[in-house]
């Protein structure tokens, strides 16, 4: 993959040998992020998981004291006083089965997040081909299948976000914008591994955090020390 020469140049800052303190590591990788907008600095974490096993599946949400920096759209499947309540809490949008056809044939998809009640579950499963490859299909375990969609809408906003193991076992998963102080960065990135820590699969045999990656949108990876980070 050719790079360009803004990369080539920020590369220059950072040693690929060396795994950096958590401090270090998040200091480089704002310095590194050198595009011309507030590049999302992401954490990328490689397990020893197998996904391919159900009991070592791994998925979750967690809310970032500091939020991602970016403005989130969620919309909201439900239908009588939970829309109300819905709407009531900032959703960007609500509807129940009208919404299906606009989803399946007319390709819209302005929204981040979608929250449903258990209720509106069997409508938004008709919408699996369509949400489930882009990782907006609601699930229970991130807190996007309740009955208390305000509290999920509010969480939202504030910051939650959802990580999953990817194909390759590796999770990737915004912790801010380059424009985030040191100290956000860090504490986000702190309060995303300390809930990856405690969702360790118990059958997982061996090591379960292989490597921790912190790099901006168009820069390069920052590596961190594994240890120092989950003692």
């Amino acid at each position: 993959m050719k790079r360009g020469k803004r990369y080539l140049e920020a590369a220059k800052a950072v040693d690929r040998t060396a795994s950096y303190d958590k401090e270090e590591a998040v200091a480089l990788a704002k310095k590194v992020a050198v595009a011309k907008f507030d590049e999302t600095i992401e954490a990328h974490i490689r397990t020893g998981c197998d996904g391919r096993h159900a009991e070592q599946q791994i998925r979750g949400a967690v809310v970032l004291p500091h939020g991602t920096g970016k403005a989130v759209r969620v919309l909201v499947f439900a239908k009588g006083a939970k829309l109300d309540e819905a709407q009531a809490a900032g959703a960007d949008f609500v509807g129940g089965e009208e919404l299906i056809p606009k989803i399946q044939k007319e390709g819209w998809l302005d929204f981040d997040v979608v929250v449903a009640t258990p209720d509106m579950m069997g409508v938004v499963g008709r919408l699996g081909r369509v949400l489930g490859p882009k990782g907006l299909m609601p699930n229970p375990k991130a807190g996007t299948v309740t009955m208390d969609v305000a509290k999920a809408i509010n969480d939202i906003k504030a910051g939650k976000i959802e990580y999953r193991l990817d194909k390759s076992n590796i999770i990737h998963v915004p912790i801010g914008k380059a424009s985030f102080t040191n100290e956000q960065l860090a504490d986000n990135f702190q309060t995303l591994m300390d809930a990856i820590v405690k969702a360790k699969p118990s059958s997982l045999k061996g090591q379960y955090i292989r490597s921790i990656t912190l790099a901006p949108s168009m820069g390069p990876g920052v590596k961190v020390n594994v240890a120092k980070v989950i003692q």
